[in-house]
């Protein structure tokens, strides 16, 4: 039985979703898109009944977990800015932002069949994200601890450069090297900006 449109899940509900999110992300990013659901429903610690009543459908499974890493990467930029100097926030984000493009990898396969398909899994995530980095960025920009001669933009393109070079998890400490290399670019020094 489907849930009415609008009305938000009993949290019991919503935990077990959380938990089939994570398990899929963790299962597809391993096994790749032919993993099997029932396998994502083990690992999640729920029955397969309730993993098809969330998610009628792989495709909605992988959508909906994709959707779920990028909220989760963006939804974090307001309590790192509210915990850490603004600096140290877009230091810490970007490393998140790396441990996403590394489950991301995991789910390619499976993203791509998506988009082949006519979805479009991708369609809310790039502005999502441009839009966590302009929130650090303005933040570094106004506690003058970055250029502000580089866009967001720029940033974006810097760091999905360093997802496509470095992302799988064998490489985590060269992308952890080219994201300092990155940011240190970044820092404001008197007389350059």
């Amino acid at each position: 039985m489907a849930r009415a449109a609008g009305r938000p899940l009993r949290a019991d509900a919503q935990r077990n979703r959380d938990k089939i999110l994570t398990a899929a992300v963790r299962v597809f990013t391993e096994e790749g898109l032919d993993a099997h659901l029932e396998r994502i429903a083990r690992e999640a610690g729920v029955g397969t009944a309730t993993l098809y009543r969330n998610f009628p459908t792989r495709e909605a499974l992988i959508e909906a977990a994709h959707r779920n890493e990028v909220a989760q990467l963006c939804d974090v930029v307001p309590d790192l800015l509210a915990a850490e100097p603004p600096y140290e926030a877009l230091r810490a984000w970007t490393r998140l932002f790396m441990d996403y493009a590394t489950a991301k990898l995991g789910m390619a396969d499976a993203l791509r069949a998506m988009a082949a398909a006519g979805s479009n899994p991708y369609a809310h995530s790039h502005d999502m994200i441009q839009t966590a980095i302009t929130s650090l960025m303005d933040a570094c920009t106004a506690a003058g601890a970055i250029r502000s001669d580089i866009s967001p933009t720029d940033m974006f393109a810097a760091l999905a450069g360093i997802a496509l070079t470095s992302a799988k998890p064998e490489q985590r400490e060269q992308a952890e090297r080219l994201l300092d290399l990155t940011l240190d670019g970044l820092k404001a020094h008197s007389g350059r900006e």
